[in-house]
């Protein structure tokens, strides 16, 4: 079996591929992604219907790209320390993912400021 980093790894890869398809065949079918937006709070979409629709705008933005700053793993959750860039602009933040038969199965998604 994958190891969690590996896993994460290529969803990366896919986010940054802006392959929206290639990084939801990394998810569980009950994925829950918690967004950042709108603040405070953010939005919970479970399922990959919802998360779809939410990843989606972000997927669309040409010249958009993560780049991990760290990570770590410990069990089944890797955090990753992230910097989000688009044409005009940048934000920092922190993912908290869970890994389950390896697959992402949580994008728990946090931002700076």
């Amino acid at each position: 079996m994958d190891t969690v980093s590996a896993v994460v790894d290529r969803f990366n890869e896919a986010w940054n591929a802006h392959d929206l398809e290639a990084a939801l065949a990394l998810c569980t079918e009950d994925v829950l992604f918690d967004s950042t937006d709108p603040a405070p709070d953010g939005v919970r979409h479970e399922g990959k219907p919802a998360v779809r629709a939410a990843w989606e705008p972000v997927f669309n933005t040409a010249g958009a790209r993560f780049t991990t700053e760290d990570s770590f793993s410990v069990g089944d959750r890797l955090v990753q320390m992230w910097r989000f860039e688009w044409e005009g602009g940048h934000v920092r933040g922190v993912d908290v993912i869970r890994v389950r038969d390896g697959l992402v199965s949580e994008k728990l998604a946090y931002v700076k400021g």
